[in-house]
C-alpha cells in the first residue's frame, strides 16, 4: 500500500521563509496526503502566507508553546499514516518524499527513515552534507558502497547513530501510530529535544532505511542563539541528555552505549565553552564527570586541556 505522508511545518515568526519551505513540499516528486502548518504564536505575517496557498495547506494556531509542542499538535492533527517534518526556514529536495515512500512501498519492515542533508549558509552557500561529516554517516556510506539505499540495522552502526547522528528532523520518516505511541517530541527542552526523540525511536526500532543522497537543505545561522551564547546552550543541551541518560537504563545496549557518548562528548562541549570564555574553573568542573563514567587518559586528558585552555 503507498503511504500517505503528512508533512508538519511548526512555524514561529516565519514569514520570511515559510513561503519557501511549503513551496518545497507542494513540489514533490511523490505528492504529500496533506500539509500542515503550526503557527506557534507568531506576531509577524506567518498565519497570513499559511493562509495565501488555501486548502493545500492546514493551519493550526496556538499560544507560543515550543517547537516541540507545535510538532506535537501537528502529529495529532494529521490525517496520513507517515509523518515527515520541515522547520519552516529549511526546504526539502524534490524527491525527498518520493525516496522514502517508494523505498516503504516496497519494504513494510522499515520501523523508521532518515537520510542525508545539505547544510547552506543564509545566502544558500553550500557548506556541506552531513552524512559525510560524521563517523555514523561514514559508516552508511561505506556500507551503501555507492548505492542509495542502505539499511542501518548492526549494533556498532546504531551506537554511533545515537551518538553522532547524521539525519536531521527534516530528513526523518516515521510512522503516526509509533511517533504518538513514543509520547512525540519531548517539552521542557529548549536545546537537543530532536535527539531525545531520535534516541528513543531508535530504540524501538530494528531496521532504520537511510537514503545516500540529500533529501534537503539545513540552513546555519550565524545569529542562532546556540553561537550567541554557546555556554548557556550547551548547559541546556547536558540537561536534556541527562534525561535521557535516565530513560537508557532501559534502551538496548548499543543505542545506551551512544547514549553514553553523546554526553561524554556534551560533557566536553560545555567544558571547551567555558574555558573559551576564560572560566577554566568551570570547565574542570563540567568536565569531571568524564573521568568518573570513563577513567583513563583519553578523560583525564580532557581535564587536564581545560586548565591549561
Amino acid at each position: 500500500m503507498s503511504p500517505r505522508f503528512s508533512v508538519i511545518i511548526p512555524a514561529f515568526n516565519a514569514a520570511a521563509t515559510l513561503a519557501r519551505a511549503i513551496e518545497s513540499v507542494r513540489a514533490q516528486s511523490w505528492p504529500v496526503h496533506e500539509i500542515i502548518v503550526v503557527d506557534d504564536g507568531s506576531t509577524d505575517a506567518t498565519a497570513d502566507i499559511a493562509r495565501q496557498f488555501g486548502e493545500a495547506v492546514r493551519l493550526i494556531g496556538q499560544p507560543n508553546s515550543g517547537v516541540s509542542v507545535a510538532r506535537n499538535a501537528g502529529a495529532v492533527a494529521a490525517t496520513g499514516d507517515w509523518l515527515a517534518f520541515l522547520d519552516a526556514d529549511d526546504w526539502y529536495a524534490p524527491d525527498r518524499i518520493g525516496l522514502h515512500a517508494a523505498w516503504i512501498a516496497e519494504d513494510a519492515s522499515l520501523d523508521c527513515l532518515t537520510g542525508d542533508y545539505e547544510y547552506r549558509d543564509t545566502d544558500g552557500k553550500l557548506l556541506g552534507t552531513s552524512m559525510a561529516q560524521h563517523e555514523s554517516g561514514r559508516l552508511m556510506l561505506a556500507k551503501a558502497a555507492g548505492t542509495v539505499r542502505v539499511v542501518m540495522d548492526a549494533p556498532a552502526e546504531i551506537a554511533a547513530f545515537v551518538a553522532d547522528h547524521f539525519g536531521d528532523t527534516h530528513t526523518l520518516s516515521v510512522p503516526r501510530g509509533r511517533f504518538i505511541e513514543l509520547g512525540g517530541y519531548p517539552t521542557g527542552f529548549k536545546v537537543c529535544e530532536d535527539v531525545h526523540f531520535l534516541t528513543r525511536l531508535v530504540a524501538n526500532s530494528h531496521r532504520i532505511g537511510v537514503i545516500c543522497e540529500s533529501l534537503g537543505v539545513y540552513v546555519i545561522h550565524g545569529g542562532s542563539a546556540t553561537r550567541r551564547n554557546p555556554v548557556a546552550a550547551q548547559r541546556e543541551n547536558v540537561r536534556t541528555l541527562s534525561d535521557l541518560v535516565r530513560l537508557a537504563e532501559r534502551f538496548p545496549t548499543p543505542v545506551r552505549q551512544g547514549v553514553s557518548s553523546r554526553m561524554y562528548g556534551a560533557r566536553y562541549n560545555i567544558g571547551c565553552a567555558l574555558s573559551k570564555g576564560g572560566q577554566r574553573v568551570a570547565a574542570v568542573r563540567a568536565v569531571l564527570p568524564m573521568l568518573i563514567a570513563r577513567p583513563g587518559w583519553q578523560s583525564l586528558r580532557a581535564v587536564l586541556s581545560m586548565l591549561t585552555g
